[in-house]
């Protein structure tokens, strides 16, 4: 290896042991479809550098850390979207359990995952309507007037529904309380989706139906938002079995397929059809088990553990990402003062983005590090990121040219900062944090939102929405950039330093 110091030298050959080792291990057992893969090399080090395993391409054996990173990634949305938080929505959700149980044990499957639902759905208010007419999704688990008239054989008179809903709200504005319960009772029973317990029934009643076709609970979940339809329509594609005569369930059992193995092995170079059927899809359903999955651990929390629960909510809503949650600002070094970042360059906590677009797919912005006079400094202090930061924006650098095909670079137009620097940031950026910045600790960038083409836009675009996905990173859109940091997961990539070497 070149152009590495000692010590991430040494770090680096010691993750890639652990990759190499278990990707021997996976070689024997994975099933034909899903195969390993590299990490893409730059045409312009081609020949030059190893071929690194992508240490976070799908792994059968894996499927339990997937779908468990998949669900931390995921959650950002469920504590800031939760009605009064996500303590608050957990306390309601929880009430309903004793009827989660006996549907849950009628659609032979999970309490857990059917609670799991009820939070996602409706965060626990049996009154919630997802739409401004009552056609669309009512109630504690959310079911189409059409859906349940038609598939669930439940009794819903929208016009009735509406007219009393009309009037319970009427009511309510006019502080009538007395009168809100008799009316709810009334419409509950014209309109069977406002009843909890009928409700869950005909949830439990759909996951039966879908359960019995697929032959996997997970799959059952799925299709809830999904669809049955489009669930088929990308299993099939991901199966190549589109004209193939076997029963769906028939398919899944032999291809030994789960929703975590379809998901993650689907990309735009990689099953690309199901992934195509996948991203088509309305809602963001291609991700609705994976927040499924994080509800369920939101409800696990607040029965376990109530102060860890307040103590995440606290740190998933203070940023429009969960940055504060990979890192913590109680518990994550920051560099306040030039000086210190200085000793943390000296001490290789952080490393140098170098300006080698032809080899890594990445450009440095001429214009960062532009405020460091104003703090006694130099622009080359401000143009580097932890290790793991850096091994991660190499991955994506070499992943969005493989996939777009655009000799673009992506343009890096900021990286570490230290406090004096934000400081300084802030009086002419109204971007700019007066707050705890993930930027004063190595681990975030910013990538500039201009591209040389559609194709390359929308491969950046996969790989953050995957890479957020597998917890690896939390993103933001901001109006020139994108704004990401990076978690401790990216220390898995650190082999891919080995490529930052002398070249263009």
């Amino acid at each position: 290896m070149t152009g590495l110091p000692a010590r991430l030298l040494a770090l680096a050959l010691a993750v890639l042991a652990g990759v190499a080792i278990v990707f021997a291990v996976r070689a024997a057992d994975d099933p034909a479809e899903v195969s390993p893969t590299d990490v893409p090399v730059p045409p312009a080090a081609r020949g030059e550098v190893e071929p690194f395993p992508d240490p976070f391409a799908y792994d059968p054996d894996e499927r339990a850390s997937f779908e468990r990173r998949a669900a931390a990634g995921s959650s950002h949305g469920l504590y800031v979207f939760s009605p009064g938080g996500a303590p608050a929505s957990a306390a309601r959700t929880a009430r309903w359990r004793p009827l989660v149980e006996r549907a849950a044990e009628r659609a032979q499957v999970s309490a857990d995952r059917l609670e799991g639902l009820v939070f996602l759905e409706s965060a626990g208010r049996p009154d919630a309507v997802a739409g401004n007419d009552l056609d669309g999704a009512v109630g504690l688990t959310q079911i189409l007037a059409e859906t349940g008239r038609n598939l669930l054989s439940m009794r819903v008179d929208v016009a009735r529904s509406t007219h009393l809903t009309r009037r319970i709200a009427r009511e309510r504005r006019r502080g009538r309380s007395e009168r809100i319960g008799p009316l709810e009772a009334q419409r509950a029973r014209v309109d069977e989706r406002f009843d909890p317990r009928k409700a869950l029934t005909a949830t439990a009643r759909y996951l039966m139906i879908a359960k019995e076709r697929f032959g996997r609970e997970d799959l059952a979940f799925v299709a809830y938002h999904m669809g049955i339809g489009n669930l088929e329509g990308v299993l099939r594609a991901y199966a190549g079995a589109d004209d193939d005569p076997d029963a769906i369930g028939d398919l899944v059992e032999n291809r030994r397929l789960t929703y975590a193995q379809v998901y993650f092995d689907s990309g735009p170079k990689r099953h690309a059809e199901a992934f195509g059927r996948l991203s088509r899809l309305g809602d963001d359903s291609a991700n609705y088990y994976w927040k499924l999955l994080g509800a369920r651990e939101i409800l696990s929390r607040f029965r376990e553990d109530p102060e860890e629960l307040v103590r995440r909510s606290a740190l998933q809503t203070a940023k429009n990402s969960a940055e504060e949650l990979l890192h913590p600002a109680s518990v994550t070094e920051r560099f306040e003062r030039p000086s210190d970042l200085e000793r943390a360059w000296e001490a290789e906590e952080i490393v140098a983005l170098p300006d080698q677009p032809a080899r890594l797919g990445l450009t440095v912005d001429r214009r960062m590090g532009e405020l460091a006079r104003r703090v006694s400094s130099r622009p080359r202090l401000y143009r580097g990121l932890r290790p793991e930061a850096l091994a991660l924006a190499l991955y994506v650098g070499a992943q969005v040219r493989a996939i777009s095909g655009s000799p673009t670079p992506l343009r890096v137009t900021s990286t570490v900062r230290d406090g004096a620097y934000q400081r300084a940031l802030v009086r002419g950026n109204r971007e700019a944090t007066r707050n705890y910045s993930l930027h004063t600790t190595g681990y975030a960038m910013d990538v500039s939102r201009t591209y040389g083409s559609r194709a390359q836009a929308r491969a950046f675009q996969f790989l953050l929405d995957r890479l957020q996905a597998l917890n690896v990173i939390a993103w933001v859109r901001e109006p020139g950039a994108i704004h990401l940091t990076v978690s401790r997961e990216a220390r898995t990539l650190l082999p891919l330093l080995d490529r930052i070497g002398a070249g263009p």
